[in-house]
């Protein structure tokens, strides 16, 4: 669309979870046409990822190199190792956003701002109101350390292995994969260990859960990322000491950036509802139509180390483009888990696959109000819709 536009990053890699985090697979992808579509493609193609049902497992180390590649083309202005550490606001507007890194302290002005921190960041600096955690005790879901594994025969841990169990007629992977780590001498912390076939002989281990950690609160993450790692060396090398299949099995990474999954939800002008998931809630100004279920894994580890029971199955619903505009500050836009919702509705729409079309529509909404002076909210969706529709004209072969 041709905005001026600066990507500023924390780490040293675009991505977030999914590349520092590790995260190695996409959720609820399957029916988000246009960059998420473009997105697969070209991990297929280049047979950097896998189809497993409906999930897309991916090397990270591709995605990494992948996202450069596409915010080069068109143009994204990226710092990376750069860290948003306040903002400016004067009349409900952001005027500047105060950033540190190996080049000082420095100050970035903008017309629109998007926060894609997953923790609401930036618009917890402006000022934003949120909430965090569940509303009875501000509890949060877990944190949890991936790991990228190696030396292993994908033919021998079929069944301990996420999509490569099932068309064996193995349908528990998991549950078979604890029961060996039990006979190894270990339990981890989550009780529903998950290992997936990324291809190439490289495997994604998520069998660590941190409890009562604050994702805003630096020393609880870093005590955290000691716990988890250590566990996930231990659990491997437990494994690894009962010999066939698992005598040559190697850590080949652990995740930078442990996995949060929830922080700040931040006010918008629409908080998307479990009552909206009960009833299936379609909106005229829908960004994505989430298909993922309530997935809230376990606050509470004296009562259960895996996913909680929902009380009820959620439908198919819509993410309005309201709920990824700020109440509180004018020119902010939100984009992936930290957008407007509650509790039990962020553990659905939190998923990656979801993430993708939020932030592609942020950003056709925020160089439609940056190019004609408008504020985000005072954009039509007719507007935005049709600018998107537009942009995700170019075929993209259907994987």
């Amino acid at each position: 669309m041709g905005a001026s536009t600066r990507l500023i990053e924390a780490r040293g890699c675009l991505g977030g979870i999914w590349t520092a985090g590790l995260l190695s697979w996409i959720l609820d992808w399957r029916n988000k046409p246009g960059f998420m579509a473009e997105l697969a493609h070209r991990l297929l193609q280049s047979q950097s990822a896998r189809l497993y049902g409906g999930s897309l497992a991916y090397i990270p180390e591709r995605m990494k190199l992948l996202l450069e590649e596409l915010c080069t083309e068109a143009g994204v202005r990226v710092r990376l190792h750069t860290r948003v550490s306040a903002a400016y606001t004067q009349d409900d507007r952001i005027h500047l956003v105060v950033t540190d890194s190996k080049s000082g302290r420095e100050a970035f002005a903008g017309k629109i701002f998007i926060d894609t921190t997953g923790d609401g960041d930036l618009a917890a600096q402006a000022g934003c109101a949120f909430e965090l955690g569940r509303p009875e005790d501000g509890r949060c879901q877990p944190m949890s350390m991936l790991a990228i594994l190696a030396g292993l025969d994908p033919q021998k841990v079929a069944p301990f292995v996420r999509g490569l169990a099932e068309p064996l007629g193995q349908p528990d992977p998991k549950k078979h994969l604890l029961e060996e780590m039990k006979r190894a001498g270990v339990d981890p912390s989550y009780q529903l260990p998950t290992l997936f076939y990324l291809g190439h002989g490289l495997f994604c281990l998520m069998a660590n859960h941190e409890y009562g950690v604050s994702a805003v609160n630096a020393e609880e993450i870093t005590q955290a990322t000691l716990r988890a790692r250590a566990e996930i060396h231990r659990l491997v090398e437990a494994l690894r000491l009962l010999g066939d299949p698992w005598s040559e099995v190697q850590i080949v990474a652990t995740s930078e950036h442990i996995g949060v999954r929830e922080g700040r939800r931040i006010r918008g002008l629409y908080e998307v509802t479990a009552e909206d998931l009960r009833q299936g809630t379609q909106h005229e100004d829908a960004v994505c139509r989430v298909t993922f279920p309530i997935d809230v894994h376990a606050v509470d580890p004296e009562r259960d180390k895996g996913i909680e029971k929902a009380a009820f199955r959620s439908q198919p619903y819509d993410i309005p483009y309201r709920a990824l505009v700020a109440r509180d500050v004018s020119n902010l836009l939100l984009a992936g888990r930290c957008i407007s919702g509650d509790f039990i509705a962020h553990s659905s729409y939190r998923v990656t696959g979801n993430a993708v079309p939020m932030g592609e529509t942020a950003g056709v909404a925020a160089a439609l109000a940056a190019r004609s002076g408008r504020t985000p909210a005072e954009i039509p969706w007719k507007e935005i819709h049709a600018c998107r529709e537009e942009l995700r004209s170019r075929p993209v072969p259907p994987v």
